[in-house]
């Protein structure tokens, strides 16, 4: 350890080795959150940098649970399938990227290739706009990452730091986005004055995520 723990710090520590020996994998910026009373997972991420920089932990970019001890510790090494399987996107912060490690709220034991084609990431869906084909509020959307789609296709779209799932509708330089709802309107975008950014392609659907044993 190259400097002294300030008290906060320390208090994260002891949160991390705690979480670890109990349940063999480290705890996520919104567990240390919760746990330690800090206003935001942004707090926590402070505090694991802080904790990086003075050599007591190793940050793994790209996964919530990315966190590891160095062996002199004494904690048990996390058990890597806890960050196996499919990422499950929840909420998505404006301009930032999907896959965002602050967005991946677990992951899901699910082989990729159990869709086709594979799938990339699980999208928690928000809302009821395409509830006439079965998408609704709360299950998870099995995401291809691709920007090739076709009319017709149900996309995942990112409009104006927005990003949603509808149909895909396009004529010449206008796209439409077809929710299958009727109490919703469509989204019409202008692509010579909108940005519209294809997230991917829904390839699958899993009702309300539960019953597949999510870490």
């Amino acid at each position: 350890m190259s400097r002294p723990l300030t008290a906060r710090q320390q208090n994260v520590y002891d949160f991390i080795v705690k979480t670890m020996t109990e349940f063999g994998y480290p705890p996520t910026r919104a567990e240390i959150a919760k746990a330690l009373g800090f206003r935001s997972p942004n707090a926590a991420e402070e505090h694991l940098r802080a904790l990086d920089r003075k050599g007591v932990i190793r940050m793994i970019p790209g996964t919530s649970r990315g966190i590891r001890l160095p062996a002199a510790a004494g904690a048990p090494e996390p058990v890597e399938a806890v960050e196996t399987g499919l990422p499950i996107v929840g909420n998505v912060a404006a301009g930032s990227p999907i896959l965002a490690a602050e967005h991946i709220d677990r992951y899901c034991p699910l082989p990729a290739d159990y869709f086709a084609p594979r799938a990339d990431y699980l999208l928690r869906v928000r809302g009821l706009s395409m509830k006439d084909i079965g998408i609704l509020d709360g299950d998870l959307l099995a995401v291809h990452r691709t920007q090739e789609v076709r009319d017709g296709q149900i996309v995942v779209a990112r409009l104006d730091d927005e990003v949603t799932v509808k149909r895909f509708q396009r004529h010449g330089r206008r796209v439409t986005l077809l929710a299958e709802n009727p109490d919703f309107a469509p989204i019409e975008v202008d692509l010579e004055h909108q940005q519209l950014d294809i997230e991917g392609l829904g390839v699958g659907i899993i009702r309300g995520g539960n019953g597949l044993g999510l870490q």
